[in-house]
């Protein structure tokens, strides 16, 4: 693994200037505010000064300051340059209500335009802490915009004891986002639609207030979030909009809004007022989980096995621990391809045990309901292959802004490389089409993997068929193609599409996201970051996530490698001091509700890692359960446990085996309890515990669930994979739990309100 909408056309450009009491000088300030913030500009240039929280008294910004809500990167014949309010030689504005403001910048001598405008309306909403922020530039003449920076939010003050959430895939909770002042300087660089999932992102104090700051683009524009430290500890904060890059283009208008607010809580708040938005909008609408049937196997799958190789290392450890669980086992299968990995791609077929023997294998294992998704790149080719060269593949490669490929070498054995081809290309399309073709209909595969899908490119080549750099073409293309696959007369309802990643503008075309950040350590080591289930809390009711590097051996090594980078000993037993991280991760994919995953499994684990494998079998069970909440349910804010913490070791190590990537050990210190809690569509409430101490643990607890407008009475059931009893009942909307777990006790707490 590589890693409510409100658009203000900015149709008129010069606005007369509104005078304080009519009078001829104008407003030393503008200030627009609702009942829960407020904005003060200067009236002299309109440059911002004060961004305040009404309900928490609190200013976000530096005293004494001001600087410009915009930045624009214009080329005109070959020469760059970068123009912001100060860069006016004109300015007007119009406060077209308390709420609302238009402020307009013109006379850019710079740019020896005199046509040139740049327009910025920003607008209150009227019931909550958020503002919609727009821009739009007119009078262009064969200028062309790089980009366009806004909002732009500077000097942020420390709100103290400060936390930073970020959609980067899964999601991301930073501590002390600032950094030390002897650490450097933090920058986090998102780029959406792409690795950051979701466009929004949180600065917060907990006990106090934060900066929710977000962009409510429904089709997928190219853009990045930017969050980086100053040399005074300052955090600044805008968005990097990318127009297409086209000198024809006479005017632009920001296709969405920049959302500015504030917020009081923590990253489940901050997801709380995304989630009112997000699944409002065409992907959650038109989400393959939300819109399928839960007769699936997509869905009914218990556990993934994800094994790499021929048949032998792949179907039959599946089919063995089928058997031992009783329940669906379905395998996610890398280097099945007649191509080395990471160095061969497209060249998959035929498989590399042979055709025949590969539709055997697979046909045994389909008979005994295991069925399999295999690995395609969803844009990958080897510059180094035969096909490359000849089908003339780099004319249809992305190219950068300065017209180059993006060749990158992900394989540290042959050096080899890999570069992206266009989505947005009839070309890439139908070769694709021609793999899955095979795929499906030669090889009767049950899915296809579609490898590093929830990226986004912005590709500069003049010579295909899309907008040169910005835009939107590459997730509209990306549906393009997956719509095309399903409508092949090789694919039917038993057929499948997941990708890597998770991103909401992909909820319509994927049936599974693979989010790996379950288990980060292992290729991450221990960061400044914890994962956080943010994607799940948002969109958990419409995209299923599985996926994980949980293991009990080391890596394997793909024998079309060279062979004198291959260890002596494969796959086998990582060190017993690891055995806790297995635990972890499983611990973190039940109770974050995701599907389990389990990599590099052989039967000798069933008894060389005997309590490791009880856990996961019993973690499996449950969850088959408790599926109404932990694959259909709703996450929400769970109950507040006191967890007891332990420091365990940690292992980093490379997906594969080979020459640079033994294993490096960290420690990390991580709760003996991980919690989550989920609301089902028949409004019954859940609380998934799973406990990794080998000695009891103690949940206790107090929940008002007062804010479900459920009844106020009803029973409480302890749930686990073999029995589910009474534990007692409530009343007045106030669950009070306490009792011991056992050591790796694995338990769901149901709550049915009623008499």
């Amino acid at each position: 693994m590589k890693t409510c909408f409100i658009l203000i056309l900015l149709t008129a450009f010069y606005i007369a200037p509104v005078y304080s009491d009519q009078a001829a000088v104008p407003k030393e300030y503008v200030v627009i505010e609702n009942d829960f913030i407020r904005f003060k500009f200067s009236g002299q240039d309109g440059a911002l000064i004060a961004f305040t929280d009404l309900a928490a008294s609190s200013e976000f910004l530096a005293n004494d300051i001001s600087f410009s809500p915009w930045k624009i990167k214009v080329e005109k014949n070959g020469i760059s340059q970068t123009i912001d309010i100060n860069s006016a030689g004109a300015f007007v504005f119009n406060k077209m209500d308390s709420k609302t403001v238009r402020f307009e910048w013109s006379d850019f001598s710079m740019l020896k335009n005199e046509a040139f405008k740049v327009a910025v309306t920003v607008k209150m909403e009227a019931t909550s802490s958020l503002s919609n922020w727009n821009i739009g530039v007119s009078g262009m003449e064969g200028e062309k915009l790089e980009h366009v920076v806004f909002p732009n939010i500077e000097y942020l003050k420390d709100m103290g004891n400060e936390e930073l959430a970020l959609p980067s895939w899964m999601g991301e909770l930073v501590n002390n986002p600032r950094g030390d002042k002897e650490g450097g300087l933090k920058t986090y660089i998102l780029d959406y639609p792409g690795l950051m999932s979701m466009q929004f992102l949180a600065l917060y104090n907990k006990e106090s207030y934060g900066l929710y700051a977000a962009a409510d683009d429904t089709l997928g524009y190219s853009k990045q979030f930017v969050l980086k430290t100053d040399r005074d500890r300052y955090l600044n904060y805008h968005i990097v909009n990318f127009p297409a890059s086209d000198t024809a283009l006479k005017s632009y208008v920001l296709p969405y809004n920049g959302i500015i607010g504030s917020f009081k809580g923590d990253w489940i708040s901050a997801a709380g007022i995304y989630k009112e938005w997000g699944t409002k909008q065409r992907w959650s609408k038109e989400s393959r989980f939300r819109n399928s049937s839960d007769n699936s196997w997509v869905e009914k799958t218990a556990l993934w096995v994800w094994n790499r190789g021929k048949s032998d290392n792949v179907l039959l450890p599946a089919k063995q621990l089928a058997k031992k669980l009783g329940l669906p086992v379905n395998v996610f299968w890398h280097w099945w391809h007649s191509g080395a990995y990471d160095d061969g791609f497209p060249e998959y077929f035929p498989p590399r045990e042979g055709l025949a023997s590969f539709k055997a294998a697979l046909s045994a294992a389909q008979e005994e309901g295991v069925r399999a998704i295999v690995y395609l790149n969803s844009y990958q080719w080897g510059t180094s292959t035969k096909s490359f060269e000849k089908e003339g593949a780099v004319q249809w490669a992305v190219r950068d802004i300065n017209g180059k490929t993006q060749e990158h070498v992900y394989n540290i054995f042959t050096q080899n490389s890999l570069t992206p081809m266009c989505v947005a290309t009839t070309y890439w399309k139908n070769k694709y089409l021609s793999l899955a073709g095979r795929a499906f209909g030669e090889c009767n595969v049950n899915g296809i993997y579609m490898d590093q899908a929830c990226i986004n490119f912005k590709c500069y080549s003049l010579t295909h068929d899309h907008p040169v750099g910005g835009g939107n073409y590459w997730v509209k293309n990306f549906g393009d193609l997956t719509e095309k696959i399903r409508s092949g007369n090789y694919f039917d309802p038993d057929k499948m599409l997941a990708g890597e990643g998770a991103g909401e503008n992909w909820l319509p075309y994927l049936n599974a996201m693979l989010t790996l950040q379950a288990s980060k350590e292992r290729y991450a080591g221990v960061q400044g970051s914890e994962t956080i289930p943010l994607f799940q809390a948002v969109y958990h009711q419409y995209g299923i996530t599985f996926g994980s590097y949980s293991s009990l051996v080391t890596p394997p090594y793909d024998n079309l490698w060279p062979e004198k980078y291959a260890p002596k000993d494969p796959e086998h037993l990582l060190d017993a001091s690891f055995n806790e991280q297995f635990l972890m991760e499983q611990a973190r994919s039940f109770v974050w509700g995701m599907q389990p995953t389990i990599a590099n499994y052989h039967e000798f684990l069933l008894s060389e890692r005997s309590r490791e494998m009880n856990y996961l079998s019993e973690l499996v069970w449950l969850r088959y359960k408790v599926l109404p909440y932990l694959l259909y349910g709703e996450f929400i804010r769970p109950p507040f446990i006191i967890a007891p913490e332990k420091t365990i070791p940690v292992s980093r190590l490379s997906i594969y085996a080979g020459q640079g990537n033994q294993v490096k050990s960290f420690e990390k210190k991580v709760p003996l309890l991980y919690t989550s809690a989920w609301k089902s569509d028949k409004n019954r409430l859940g609380v998934a515990i799973a406990g990794i101490n080998p000695d009891s643990t103690r949940v206790k607890f107090e929940w008002d669930i007062s804010s479900y407008a459920l009844p106020p009475k009803g029973r409480v059931y302890l749930i686990t994979s073999k029995e589910r009893k009474l534990l007692k009942t409530y009343h007045n909307n106030k669950i009070s739990v306490d009792f011991m777990l056992a050591p790796d006790g694995i338990c769901f707490l149901e709550i049915i309100p009623g008499s």
